[in-house]
């Protein structure tokens, strides 16, 4: 069997949906998994032992000049990729009428979930196999739900296998133990006031840890440094998605706001805190096999003194 998986975007997204493809190699022992992702996010399902290929695009950057002659290049070299396979199922586990229209130029029926189930409804139309799925599950559950009924296996009740490889970091502050803070979001209604990140990073220095300070663009870089400079802490130089991931896969603590990053410290079994100021945790709160805290939400910033908290409970 030969399966393709459409879960493009976001980063915490993908993460999200990688114990699904964990159950499916375990249900069915032999199965190829391919993956539809965007490009600046491919390292995530490329990390997971049970997938075969990852087929990038960039709809992102060719959305922006959709008639330029490269970019037409471009789609028309992403096109024939996603023939090169024929595919028993294309599972879209992103539910979007965007998603589904990039499954539909694979070579093989489609599955998702049903009308009352799926993000945009009108999507469900163009699925062959539908499976009903609460909408008020962990984005986990439903993408671990969504699989084991379009492949009609038992849905197992083992806790999540996030299925990721790990290899020695690029980038690692200190040679011993180390914290990692994540105080950069993509909005700037996710982000935590910047005196108690540096109150969080005395505490963790306070704890024995060498504290690195995760950042991704010009602006987050002089975040960064700006609470490096007031606790001691180290600023790694520009890394990579898949060697950030490393670093964060042998971190002690993550705490971090509401971004791919974090979960993904969480799915690597980090003890990581989430911290979310614009966004209700309970449907895509930290999860993973360690120890996991979400506090905030939507309106509900969260008080220095929570985070503390979670610091020092054992």
């Amino acid at each position: 069997m030969r399966v393709l998986i459409v879960k493009t975007s976001s980063m915490g997204d993908v993460v999200h949906a990688l114990p699904a493809i964990s159950d499916m190699a375990q249900a069915h022992p032999g199965i190829q998994i391919d993956w539809l992702v965007e490009k600046s996010f491919a390292a995530m399902p490329s990390q997971h032992r049970a997938v075969d290929r990852v087929i990038a695009l960039q709809w992102r950057k060719w959305r922006k000049s959709l008639r330029a002659p490269e970019t037409q290049a471009a789609i028309r070299a992403w096109r024939a990729e996603m023939k090169q396979q024929r595919y028993d199922l294309v599972i879209d586990m992103q539910g979007l009428l965007k998603s589904v229209g990039f499954a539909c130029f694979a070579d093989g029926p489609r599955a998702g979930y049903d009308w009352r189930s799926i993000r945009e409804p009108l999507a469900s139309l163009f699925y062959q196999r539908r499976a009903s799925v609460s909408r008020q599950l962990h984005a986990v559950d439903r993408c671990r739900q969504l699989a084991a009924q379009v492949l009609n296996y038992p849905l197992p009740s083992t806790p999540p296998d996030f299925g990721l490889r790990v290899t020695e970091p690029a980038w690692r502050p200190v040679p011993g133990p180390y914290a990692v803070l994540i105080p950069c979001a993509s909005r700037p209604e996710k982000l935590w006031p910047q005196a108690d990140w540096i109150a969080v990073g005395r505490q963790l220095a306070h704890q024995g840890l060498a504290v690195a300070v995760m950042w991704g663009s010009p602006d987050e870089q002089k975040r960064a440094q700006d609470i490096a400079q007031a606790t001691g802490a180290t600023v790694p130089p520009f890394l990579t998605v898949a060697e950030a991931a490393n670093s964060l896969a042998h971190a002690d603590i993550v705490v971090g706001l509401d971004t791919g990053m974090t979960h993904l410290a969480a799915a690597h079994g980090r003890t990581t805190i989430g911290i979310y100021c614009d966004h209700e945790p309970g449907l895509a709160g930290v999860t993973g096999p360690g120890r996991v805290v979400s506090l905030g939400g939507k309106g509900q910033v969260p008080p220095l003194q929570a985070v503390l908290d979670a610091l020092t409970t054992p």
